[in-house]
């Protein structure tokens, strides 16, 4: 079956489980999608996975501007076979926060390479790239947090209201506390330290009780 066919095949799946209710409640930050189903993400999840792993299948998906595919494609590329090269292919379909998250879940997360792609997207201008480096440096077991708290710093510095990077930051520190890489004393002199805005204050709401306990 050729790639078309096999999308079509796909996309027929996904419209049997579509609910437009959903779709329309649905809450993200950024671009909307040309077309939504309202499928919900286990589902895309469970229908992608049914795929296999096919990396140059994932590339085709993620071309569509259609929510489900872009999201499947997330699950249907191979991790393992992302070079530095393709980063920027992956961060030309990120326009929105749910596909931030689905990458740093799904690929971030999963490559060899994941930190340096981290790395790379926290250094571009573009809100949503660095929102997903946090999200997936959070959960990449062997990130070096401590290299990762003067990123933030430095994201914060230049966007100290951005609610994305909030999220992200919260997700970051939080992992880096789980981790047991900063202590928790260290970790509040950190937050305090943090330029002055909302994000900061959304931060320190946010891990004050973990901190605590």
């Amino acid at each position: 079956m050729d790639r078309t066919s096999r999308m079509t095949a796909l996309l027929g799946r996904f419209r049997r489980e579509r609910n437009g209710a959903v779709a329309d409640a649905m809450g993200y930050r950024g671009r909307r999608y040309g077309l939504n189903y309202g499928v919900s993400l286990p589902t895309v999840r469970a229908l992608a996975r049914a795929e296999g792993r096919d990396h140059g299948f994932a590339r085709y998906l993620f071309l569509q501007d259609v929510r489900e595919l872009r999201l499947a494609a997330l699950w249907i590329a191979d991790p393992e076979r992302i070079e530095a090269g393709e980063f920027a292919f992956w961060a030309a379909g990120i326009v929105n926060s749910e596909l931030a998250e689905e990458c740093a879940f799904a690929l971030l997360a999963r490559a060899p390479r994941g930190e340096a792609w981290c790395r790379t997207w926290s250094e571009a201008q573009e809100e949503m790239l660095q929102y997903a480096a946090l999200v997936g440096a959070a959960r990449i077991p062997s990130a070096d947090f401590r290299e990762w708290l003067p990123r933030l710093h430095a994201l914060l510095t230049a966007q100290p209201d951005s609610a994305l990077l909030a999220r992200g930051g919260v997700a970051l520190l939080a992992a880096s506390l789980a981790s047991g890489a900063v202590p928790p004393g260290e970790l509040a002199r950190r937050i305090a330290s943090l330029p002055e805005g909302g994000a900061a204050r959304h931060i320190a709401d946010e891990l004050s009780w973990r901190m605590a306990l």
